[in-house]
């Protein structure tokens, strides 16, 4: 740095944290309790809505938490929280190479536990190294529990009777055993003497407010007394944020809601966010910022202002923001080149680019960081990917699907997102299958269930083709027509005998073919198929009895070699005993000339 150029003042800005944790566990439910109320709507014109961020001032954190918080006590302004609905989004909100989250809460029902999104949280939060703390939620569903409105758990904890605290303790140390098995240590959050080596737990209730003002405490000491650092930012540098939401607003046009989370922005700023077809450059039409939830402001609602500085939620309206994407990164021009951001921009979506095959599924997702969880789910399953896009399912997607020969291919997931009506018709006449779920491992779920059944049913199509092996034997006075073709009454010994199987009869090193079956009759009625015991009438198209046969002469069906080498491999399970015997009976005498016949 020039010694002529003035130093960069540092400021601590509000800690970003994400509430995470199992579907129907209390994320927003507990968010809504610091908000002091659900999100409402307002007056008709306003911009006035909840997307998923909500700042709350020091002096309401102060207010909520009582003696536990002193505002005098902070430098930081207050906390903003994100509330991801599921724990997609929370993987692309990156900045410096880890979490854009600079704190996160996982929130576990005390009394179910931990669940399948709760472990995938925990997945997240161990990748991603962000440090977190764990609600307990839902303290008042515990049989007996004495509530204490809005009091700090310690407190609420110390009043109950002992057999209530044990059953509180006795959920709590499930807990402690399903983190250690992550490798995190944890404890009630009061015991815990070092944040940095112990996760601390905080029993909650989000209907009664019970450990809210514990939770806060917790969250406003840990940020500012161990991630200065990362919080400690140049208000007046460039803004840098992620994009949430794209959406049409009345008379401002085509609009998207971001977190800034470093610098400041301003109106008539040029900006460079990612877009379908690549980084877009633009001018801010109008700016407008999230204010801080307050008791004269208790809903998240946007002010217009000319300048916003991070932490914060801001939306913008500016021109050619139609393919903006949602999880994209956003970037302020303001000192370096605009073709310099525009390679940042460029290389930030290169990082979370989907890698697709030749062949395999199509994938739909709300946003960049859905579609990568998504893609990453999938891999883990060894499932191909085709196609990844942000938006939701159209035409088009089903017309691609329509390509595939493969039937488990001709799939198509769709992860937060609707499927356009016409696409649905299309897919019907297309025979594609529109998968939809709002829950990633639910979605997972239904496609394993799919494509199962679709193996299931195609393994069952291809042995029902292969012609299975057997033997069997012409019995005495049971010759009808000696040929053209001959009709013989035969007992099956081993095997299943199918009609239009391939026959033949041994011969001292191998087997001769000698015709095929051309129908089988049980009792008078035409049958498909016979097996071993059974006694059957059957005509067999090409020999002549007294010629290449006749009575007791013993008659092997004549196996391909490619049929014989799947029954031996593959579809070995599914072959009962008896024809396991006669393939290996049948294979030996195969592989007297040839040892690899069949291999």
């Amino acid at each position: 740095m020039s010694q002529n150029q003035p130093k960069k003042i540092q400021s601590l800005r509000t800690p970003i944290v994400s509430v995470l944790g199992h579907v129907d566990h209390g994320k927003t439910t507990l968010l809504d309790s610091i908000r002091g109320s659900s999100v409402t709507s307002t007056e008709a014109g306003s911009i006035t809505q909840h997307i998923g961020v909500t700042t709350v001032s020091i002096n309401l954190i102060s207010q909520m938490a009582g003696s536990l918080v002193n505002s005098e006590n902070f430098e930081i302004p207050g906390l903003l929280f994100i509330d991801t609905p599921g724990h997609q989004l929370f993987t692309t909100l990156r900045s410096r190479g880890g979490s854009l989250a600079d704190i996160a809460i996982l929130v576990v029902d005390i009394k179910d536990g931990f669940q399948p999104q709760t472990k995938e949280a925990l997945t997240i939060l161990r990748e991603s190294k962000t440090p977190f703390i764990v609600c307990a939620n839902k303290i008042d569903t515990i049989p007996g529990w004495n509530s204490q409105n809005n009091s700090s758990i310690v407190t609420s904890y110390n009043s109950q009777p002992e057999r209530i605290r044990k059953s509180l303790d006795q959920k709590f140390y499930q807990l402690l055993g399903e983190l250690s098995t992550f490798g995190f240590s944890a404890d009630y959050y009061w015991k815990v003497s070092d944040f940095s080596k112990t996760v601390g737990i905080i029993p909650t209730s989000a209907h009664t407010k019970e450990g809210i003002p514990d939770l806060l405490a917790v969250l406003m000491g840990l940020t500012q007394k161990y991630m200065r650092d990362s919080i400690s930012v140049d208000l007046d540098g460039p803004g840098k944020g992620i994009v949430l939401e794209v959406k049409e607003e009345k008379g401002l046009g085509k609009t998207f809601d971001a977190i800034l989370y470093d610098g400041s922005i301003s109106e008539e700023s040029t900006i460079v966010v990612g877009g379908e077809d690549g980084p877009i450059s633009t001018n801010i039409r109008a700016l407008f910022s999230l204010l801080p939830i307050s008791d004269s402001n208790p809903n998240s609602t946007f002010t217009r202002t000319s300048k916003a500085t991070a932490a914060s939620g801001i939306k913008v309206a500016a021109s050619g923001l139609s393919n903006v994407i949602v999880g994209s990164p956003l970037r302020e021009v303001k000192d370096a080149p605009l073709e310099s951001i525009v390679f940042e921009i460029e290389s930030e979506l290169e990082k979370i680019k989907i890698e697709t095959q030749d062949s395999g599924v199509i994938i739909c997702a709300d946003t960049l960081g859905s579609l990568e969880a998504l893609s990453k789910a999938l891999s883990e399953i060894g499932a191909p990917i085709l196609s990844a896009t942000v938006g939701d399912i159209a035409p088009r997607n089903v017309s691609l699907a329509s390509t595939s020969s493969e039937k488990q291919h001709r799939i198509i997931l769709g992860f937060n997102v609707n499927s356009i009506e016409e696409a649905e018709r299309h897919a019907r006449e297309k025979g594609v299958t529109i998968l939809l779920n709002d829950v990633i491992y639910r979605l997972l779920e239904d496609y394993e269930s799919l494509t199962e059944d679709l193996q299931t049913y195609r393994r069952t199509s291809i042995f029902e083709k292969l012609t299975r092996p057997a033997k069997f034997i012409i019995m005495e006075n049971h010759i009808f027509r000696h040929s053209n073709p001959a009709v013989v009454g035969v007992e099956i010994l081993m095997g299943t005998l199918q009609k239009n199987s391939p026959v033949s009869i041994q011969t001292k090193d191998d087997f001769q073919r000698i015709g095929f079956i051309k129908e089988i009759k049980h009792q008078g009625e035409s049958v498909d198929k016979a097996h071993s015991g059974d006694q059957v009438s059957i005509s067999i198209e090409g020999p002549t009895i007294g010629r290449q046969i006749d009575e007791k002469s013993e008659i092997w069906v004549d196996v391909h070699e490619k049929h014989a080498k799947a029954l031996e491999g593959n579809f070995s399970p599914d072959l009962r005993e008896d024809e396991r015997e006669v393939l290996s009976l049948f294979l030996k005498q195969k592989r007297i000339n040839d040892p690899f016949w069949g291999k």
